[in-house]
């Protein structure tokens, strides 16, 4: 096929894909949902291992700033037994060891068990290691994969689940993610809905551990908490905030310089994530405040080009469920995301989907009357995917009129995927659990903030080639996506 051909080929593709895409669409899908009641705890979904004492619900996430290390957690019930990790590049086959600790917490009447965590570091980028806990016959083995080396066009796969609790639709969820070649998984809080308990059952704390070890153990899950993991409970003497979160799901905050584990970011492959606290101070001159001013400024987009912030309660929300909750941050973060040119925001917390223009709100100002959001080329994009299928539902009802912001929205279960091809380009999926299936549903190609000015295009293009017409395929985006993506 001829350039000319292919132009035009490309053109008539990308004006279907605008006719589709820049009208804002509410998705008329109605599901005949599951129920949204938690699995019985006997389901083989949360089997424990065999052996006496078996490490279980075992999970890893980034260890370090720049993804050569790994946090491996896990917990055993009767005794603490060993904290060590063996580990290597061959199965079956553990040269090193690691060492880490164990601790425990109760909770009213419930007692954890005793929860290790084991730092690995050392590691070497783009590599498979094989791992195992435990000892004797009860011991357990497992893997990960490294990232590729931090570098402005290394491609990666970042899948998006929020929300998920413990329903047969949160396990639909988890396995449609498990078949999607995900390689590293960005959670934006609410984990297991424990609090939905009585007395904040710390079972369905450790129910929901054995649930994700199937994925959890071999990739790591970047955490961000959530409403329904602080657990305060004055009435029950439980006076602290996110008690069994912390206990139990470490973060590297200390190699980002943060105060705490709630809020802290890494780098991997070609990305820059950063995870920020909803429910922990933020307004000026508190610690999350400045972390955040001081993290944005550390960014370097030669080397991370993709900046991408997490985050459990929405900026933008169109649907009745927790309408407005995110004004506050909005109002102290936003003209940072737009200053430093975040390329995706993903939230939570409301049960649906939603994905948004590239707008902004940061000329609001009472008194001149300025309170709409606008087009902005450098804002973000904000998604928000609180779908993942816990037992309180769907949030059904969005606003009868979708704002000028809103691009698509619809009230199902799901879970998104976040391809990096290089510097420039990411595809973006959100896929729905059409009653236990998986459905591709809203898509888009991201082109980045900071590479997509004409003067670095034109640079890139001097010092390296795309394969095909990517470089084309660019500049069409440009004119054809000036403010979605």
């Amino acid at each position: 096929m001829g350039l000319c051909s292919s132009l035009l080929l490309l053109y008539l593709v990308l004006v279907c894909f605008v006719n589709d895409v820049l009208s804002g669409r509410t998705s008329s899908f109605t599901r005949s949902e599951w129920p949204s009641t938690d699995i019985p705890l006997d389901n083989e979904a949360f089997v424990v291992p065999e052996g006496y004492n078996a490490p279980q619900q075992v999970h890893i996430t980034q260890g370090d700033y720049d993804g050569k290390a790994v946090l491996i957690s896990w917990v055993t019930e009767s005794e603490p037994g060993t904290s060590e990790v063996w580990y290597g590049t061959v199965g079956h086959e553990f040269e090193h060891k690691a060492e880490g600790k164990n601790t425990n917490y109760t909770f009213y009447n419930y007692k954890s068990g005793y929860i290790h965590h084991c730092l690995v570091d050392g590691l070497e980028y783009n590599t498979k290691y094989y791992y195992r806990i435990g000892t004797g016959a009860a011991a357990r083995e497992f893997w990960f994969q490294t990232p590729p080396e931090i570098d402005p066009d290394a491609p990666y796969i970042f899948g998006i689940i929020g929300d998920l609790g413990q329903t047969f639709n949160s396990l639909s969820t988890l396995k449609h993610y498990m078949q999607t070649g995900g390689q590293t998984l960005l959670f934006v809080g609410d984990l297991s809905y424990a609090d939905r308990y009585e007395y904040n059952d710390g079972v369905r704390w450790d129910s929901w551990g054995r649930l994700i070890e199937k994925s959890a153990a071999y990739q790591p899950w970047i955490w961000t908490a959530g409403n329904h993991d602080i657990d305060f409970r004055p009435d029950l003497g439980e006076v602290s905030t996110f008690k069994p979160y912390m206990h139990r799901f470490a973060t590297p905050y200390v190699a980002s310089k943060s105060s705490s584990p709630l809020w802290y970011a890494v780098r991997r492959a070609s990305a820059h994530i950063i995870v920020l606290s909803s429910y922990s101070p933020f307004v000026k001159y508190t610690p999350q405040w400045y972390w955040l001013r001081g993290e944005l400024k550390r960014v370097n987009r030669e080397k991370t080009p993709w900046l991408i912030v997490l985050m459990h309660v929405p900026l933008y929300n169109s649907n009745e469920a927790h309408y407005m909750e995110g004004e506050a941050m909005r109002a102290v973060f936003e003209s940072w995301f737009v200053h430093y040119k975040v390329d995706i925001v993903f939230a939570g917390h409301v049960h649906a989907y939603e994905r948004s223009y590239r707008v902004s709100n940061i000329n609001y100002n009472i008194t001149s009357g300025n309170r709409y959001p606008v087009p902005d080329k450098s804002a973000p994009v904000y998604i928000t995917v609180g779908d993942g299928g816990n037992q309180e539902g769907l949030a059904a009802r969005f606003s009868k009129l979708q704002p000028d912001y809103s691009a698509y929205r619809e009230a199902s279960y799901g879970h998104s995927t976040l391809e990096l091809k290089n510097r420039t380009h990411a595809l973006y999926h959100w896929n729905r659990n059409d009653d236990g299936k998986h459905v591709p549903t809203d898509h888009i190609i991201f082109h980045n903030q900071y590479w997509a000015s004409n003067r670095r295009r034109r640079s890139l293009k001097k010092h390296r080639r795309f394969p095909g017409h990517a470089s084309l395929i660019a500049r069409y985006e440009e004119e054809l996506f000036p403010v979605l993506a």
